[in-house]
């Protein structure tokens, strides 16, 4: 309490208190200047307030003022903010004083980090005008707590709000932002679309060489692409194709693909394809990963036979890789593995030079999955009629309803398998195209690129005595 002179009534010099107010003034937008809390009203109001708390006579009061225009209240990534911080933490402030709770911060863990771990330690008083609290007092800790939890809870309203034009945005087709653009497109924020830029053709151009058989870190190389793993992000995102994917859901985007999506989803095959097996781009063996022993059924490797060239060899008759061996006792023959590439070559080009017929079984298998979608879709139509009628109480309908779910249950599994023998056709069919170009290149193609090419085509080439077995995957 200030001590009063007795004979005067006035407070004498030496109890006049020393006091360092700290205004802090913040606004964010344009929007909060027109609902009264401009810079301007903010300082006329605040100067008010402290004259009032901080009389003349009284208190020996000085004023600094901390002003953040046109900064969100989200994050206390502030210059002044920062400022205020450093001088209370150096001891010179005695006091803070803000128009609104919400013009300090708008996120509840940085009201509370301001308050109880800035100002408190420090000695320094929180005020509040437009609440009438302080934290000088228990009752206005207690208050700055509450309150700062619906001004957080604003904030989250702030941000669904936002989340929610986002997502009206993208169901329009339109990019939900300026961030995150893909490679190959730039952000034009007046028509809110993509638009290809000159990297356009680098993506297209890296389609095409996967589909021919290139893996991703050859396609960063020839395409000057600083990592494979940018290739992968460009064959894997489905924007190029015109689809906008957001919140993990898909819609059709109002911008100019850059790939067809038939190229996008054969891409996307292959890959699947190619998962899990390895590419060998590191030997110039054209088999590589491909051979396996036709006795004991383990993979065949090649070793080095002197001056006379390579052998192929059966892993069980190895010691050095134990966790390979099928059976210990294999005795099947080395062949050279030039006489089992020339086998297989042949067996390739034999391939490549039939008629690969796969419009009409693809055509069948349309029209065989649309008669059987009909059927069910008839099905689930009568299906909803009588669960209506048990529903009224004619409880005779069960019998009826089980059969109808059985029979939904059974064309169910007939959609799946013929959805996955038309997948198959049409690997096939893209198979073939390969390989109906194959004889043509082939003399052009590097050992790296060959090998390639054949693993996409072949599952494994089994070597049993002298006989060689090409299994395709087709």
């Amino acid at each position: 309490m200030v001590k009063r002179d007795s004979d005067s009534g006035g407070t004498t010099a030496a109890e006049t208190r020393r006091a360092v107010i700290a205004k802090y003034i913040r606004v964010s937008t344009d929007k909060q200047r027109e609902e009264g809390y401009s810079v301007e009203i903010q300082k006329e109001r605040l100067d008010a307030y402290a004259r009032s708390v901080f009389p003349k006579g009284e208190y020996d009061a000085e004023y600094r003022e901390y002003v953040d225009d046109g900064f969100s209240g989200g994050s206390l990534d502030r210059p002044r903010m920062s400022e205020l911080i450093e001088d209370v933490k150096r001891g010179e402030i005695t006091h803070v004083l803000v128009l609104k709770l919400d013009r300090l911060s708008r996120s509840q863990k940085d009201t509370l980090y301001l308050i109880e771990d800035v100002f408190l330690p420090h000695n320094v008083a929180f005020i509040s005008m437009g609440e009438s609290f302080n934290t000088a007092t228990p009752f206005g800790r207690a208050v700055v707590g509450i309150l700062s939890v619906f001004a957080q809870l604003e904030r989250e309203n702030i941000f669904e709000r936002t989340r929610s034009g986002m997502q009206k945005r993208v169901e329009l087709g339109y990019w939900p932002g300026g961030g995150n653009v893909p490679y190959g497109y730039d952000y034009d924020p007046e028509q809110g679309i993509l638009v290809p830029n000159r990297d356009a053709e680098t993506v297209r151009r890296v389609y095409e060489l996967y589909l021919q058989g290139y893996g991703q870190q050859a396609i960063a190389d020839l395409c000057g692409l600083k990592y494979e793993r940018l290739v992968e992000r460009i064959l894997t995102r489905k924007t190029n194709a015109g689809v906008i994917v957001y919140n993990g859901a898909e819609y059709p985007g109002r911008h100019e693909p850059i790939v067809s999506m038939e190229t996008y989803q054969k891409t996307r095959a292959l890959m699947a394809e190619r998962s899990g097996r390895r590419l060998y781009s590191a030997t110039e063996h054209l088999l590589t990963g491909l051979v396996v022993c036709g006795r004991c059924g383990a993979k065949m490797r090649y070793q080095k036979w002197g001056k006379a060239g390579d052998k192929l060899v059966c892993y069980s008759q190895q010691r050095s890789k134990p966790y390979l061996v099928r059976d210990p006792d294999c005795d099947n023959p080395r062949p050279w593995a030039e006489e089992v590439e020339a086998v297989v070559l042949e067996a390739v080009f034999r391939r490549a030079r039939q008629r690969i017929d796969g419009e009409e079984g693809g055509n069948g298998a349309e029209d065989r999955l649309r008669l059987l979608e009909e059927r069910r879709a008839a099905c689930e139509k009568k299906l909803k009629r009588l669960y209506h009628l048990y529903a009224a109480g004619d409880q005779v309908l069960l019998e009826a309803i089980g059969e109808i779910r059985k029979e939904l249950e059974s064309l169910e599994a007939r959609i799946g398998r013929e959805r996955t023998d038309a997948e198959a056709a049409q690997r096939a069919l893209d198979t073939g195209v390969r390989l109906e170009t194959l004889a043509d290149c082939w003399d052009y193609m590097t050992t790296a690129e060959r090998r390639n090419i054949l693993r996409s085509v072949i599952h494994e080439v089994v070597v049993t005595g002298n006989h060689v077995h090409v299994d395709f995957n087709y």
